[in-house]
């Protein structure tokens, strides 16, 4: 009996402190399945890349849930586009994109608030193909509640208690700093309605200092992504959807992309459709992803669920966490709306 509690207790411990470091080893970044819909966490360049003036997208994640205190993560990303001129196709996005994580019984903490600025130049007269420079960088915060964290000095005769004192103390446990990342990318419409872009970004130009003692030089790590789109028609209600990212941090590499098939439902008019869509995806020794999405006009309602194949597919039973994204997008009333100053840009 007691043999079991203390594999109990073991697994209580051990299990947060391996999913700590299978997160912080891996990816020092936040990363959401659904990051086609987080276009500014994946390239800067990307933002007013869709057809519209106003996009906005929320995301919230949850996972871990079945083996140790859930990890939450939730987005909010705002763009919204202006024509340079009357008679340029040439535009600029502005945006914002806000983020806060939470893991872990310490509440380890970070919330992002970094402001968009894209530029995107036409090469073309004929059909929508355009170069695009996109900067990116704002505040960052980070925290922990060190009141949550139980040591060792803690047990007395095997037994657990808040109220033992401990030798373990923290000067700080919070600390800001300004981040910077800048991207690039090229997109085009071809023949037949086929719509592609491919591009790049590096993200943490400044490498930030992070730790909590500020005598520790602990740097965050510069990321490189490489990132790609496509779409192609298969029918006059059927496309094909194509997205994949690959990354580089701190020595470690990641590669993630999949696939959906969108259905129209309902086609009254290019902007008044209704569509349903569904696929899988894969992030590369970790977890296969099921997709479903409902585009309802200006509203898109995406659901995802991480089945877990890494090395903790045991612990988790394959369990991994789900996903959930809201995204509404418009024209403006206004004089310079997009809908009459900027041919439509590729848009899936």
């Amino acid at each position: 009996m007691m043999k079991a509690k203390n594999m109990q207790k073991i697994k209580k411990i051990l299990i947060p402190m391996l999913l700590m470091l299978c997160a912080t080893t891996k990816a020092q970044d936040i990363n959401f399945s659904q990051f086609y819909e987080m276009p500014l966490l994946r390239n800067p360049a990307l933002a007013g890349l869709y057809k519209g003036d106003f996009r906005a997208t929320a995301a919230f994640r949850s996972q871990w849930n079945s083996v140790t205190i859930p990890y939450t993560s939730q987005a909010l990303g705002v763009e919204m586009k202006f024509s340079t001129s009357q008679y340029s196709d040439n535009y600029l996005a502005l945006g914002v994109q806000m983020t806060n994580d939470l893991a872990g019984d310490s509440k380890l903490g970070r919330t992002q608030v970094l402001p968009v600025l894209t530029y995107h130049q036409s090469l073309s007269d004929d059909n929508d193909t355009y170069l695009s420079l996109g900067f990116m960088g704002g505040p960052v915060q980070q925290r922990f509640d060190p009141s949550k964290l139980t040591f060792d000095d803690q047990f007395v005769n095997g037994a657990y208690s808040s109220t033992n004192p401990t030798q373990q103390t923290f000067s700080n446990s919070n600390v800001s700093y300004l981040d910077a990342s800048v991207g690039m990318l090229f997109s085009t419409s071809i023949a037949n309605d086929v719509k592609v872009y491919f591009g790049g970004s590096y993200f943490h130009l400044n490498q930030p200092k992070v730790a909590f003692d500020r005598s520790r030089d602990v740097r965050l790590n510069k990321k490189v992504m490489i990132n790609a789109g496509a779409s192609a028609p298969l029918s006059d209600y059927d496309r094909l959807i194509l997205y994949a990212d690959y990354f580089m941090q701190g020595g470690n590499k990641q590669m993630q992309g999949g696939f959906m098939f969108k259905h129209d439902l309902i086609q009254m008019d290019e902007e008044e459709t209704v569509s349903i869509s569904a696929g899988s995806f894969l992030r590369w020794n970790d977890a296969v992803i099921p997709v479903v999405k409902l585009d309802l006009y200006e509203l898109s309602i995406g659901l995802t669920y991480d089945v877990n194949i890494s090395k903790l597919r045991a612990a988790s039973q394959s369990r991994g966490g789900y996903e959930i994204t809201l995204s509404y997008r418009n024209f403006l009333n206004m004089r310079n709306s997009s809908v009459n100053a900027v041919r439509c840009p590729v848009n899936f």
